[in-house]
């Protein structure tokens, strides 16, 4: 018997996507209504009913929601491994290309964007790249135009940087302005930061190198294979897609089209 508390999550993500257009029908459910509950106590509700009834009557609340409901973990050089890995074996890759697109799926606040922008501009390749960072969330977007970030945090990611194998200073990249450290404008240059929704959205470009990491997991499996065709349709041959730790292709639609290049940091190239 299905219970009470189900019915009317299952009627809340309905409404939110009729109503706004936003799909989370899909995603895990354990972990999600770990996040609903959490909205319903903040907003100091009982129940998910209630819950759904401010959403539909207030849009400030469903922007609340979607806050709460889309995942905003990042950080500078978040998993330095990753970034080291991207230096060994994609960089040699991206020398031979006169012009580099690169999208940042689910980019949250720009942190981890500014970070490959970084390693990009290292390597003398930013002059020719193009990234694009894109996300569900409209709040998060506007963080990551700004480059604005608390001064604190960026010099707890200075460690992440040398470990990812960062060439000069972190501090060579921004400007300490009171409590906050503010990109510098050059890394700004090349990246465009949208609104995209993985779940609802066609593909926008054709790219020679994705990054969806940590985003996968937040999906159940039907959805995963459904943005896994969306990644590949949008990813040029030979070109290259980064997962996060705990993401994989396997039993997936397309799990034989790549090939492996770092098993560990989930590195692959699209070969068919």
């Amino acid at each position: 018997m299905i219970q009470l508390e189900e019915i009317e999550i299952q009627l809340l993500l309905e409404g939110i996507y009729r109503y706004y257009g936003f799909d989370f029908r899909n995603y895990a459910m354990a972990s999600l209504k770990r996040r609903i509950w959490n909205i319903i106590r903040s907003e100091k509700l009982n129940s998910v009913s209630g819950l759904l009834e401010k959403v539909l009557h207030q849009p400030e609340c469903m922007e609340r929601l979607l806050l709460g409901l889309s995942v905003n973990v990042t950080s500078m050089f978040r998993d330095p491994s990753f970034y080291l890995a991207f230096r060994k074996t994609v960089i040699p890759l991206l020398r031979t290309y006169p012009f580099i697109r690169i999208w940042h799926a689910g980019c949250s606040t720009g942190e981890e964007v500014y970070s490959l922008a970084i390693l990009l501009y290292e390597e003398n390749l930013y002059h020719r790249c193009r990234i694009y960072g894109t996300d569900i969330n409209e709040v998060a977007l506007r963080k990551a135009k700004t480059g604005i970030y608390p001064l604190d945090s960026i010099r707890n990611y200075s460690q992440n940087y040398f470990e990812s194998g960062g060439k000069h200073s972190l501090s060579d990249y921004y400007t300490a302005a009171y409590d906050n450290a503010i990109i510098r404008s050059f890394l700004k240059e090349n990246i465009i930061f949208s609104a995209h929704n993985l779940v609802t959205d066609a593909s926008f470009n054709e790219f020679n190198v994705i990054l969806c990491r940590n985003v996968l997991i937040y999906f159940n499996q039907e959805l995963q294979a459904r943005v896994h065709k969306l990644l590949y349709d949008s990813l040029r041959i030979f070109g290259v897609l980064g997962l996060g730790r705990q993401e994989t292709l396997k039993m997936t639609p397309h799990e034989y089209c790549y090939e492996e290049l770092d098993i560990q940091e989930k590195i692959y190239r699209k070969i068919a």
